[in-house]
């Protein structure tokens, strides 16, 4: 009784279809794995930004530095 079968799945998957229909289904996953990518990229750049800030700004400094004497 609580388990269902491969027909409940397809009538799920039948009403999602016409629901939805077919175009919208990629273009939702796309938007789903678009926004799982940027939370991962936004998770990574918590997790190191003063390593990554001092070698930008020293690196930067070195250019304007070099910029200047010419």
């Amino acid at each position: 009784m609580g388990s269902f079968s491969v027909w409940h799945w397809l009538i799920v998957l039948a009403i999602v279809l016409v629901l939805f229909g077919r175009g919208k289904i990629p273009e939702l996953m796309g938007d789903v794995a678009k926004g799982i990518k940027s939370f991962k990229k936004g998770m990574s750049d918590e997790d190191a930004p003063e390593t990554t800030t001092a070698k930008t700004v020293d690196h930067k400094a070195d250019e304007v530095k070099e910029t200047t004497r010419s």
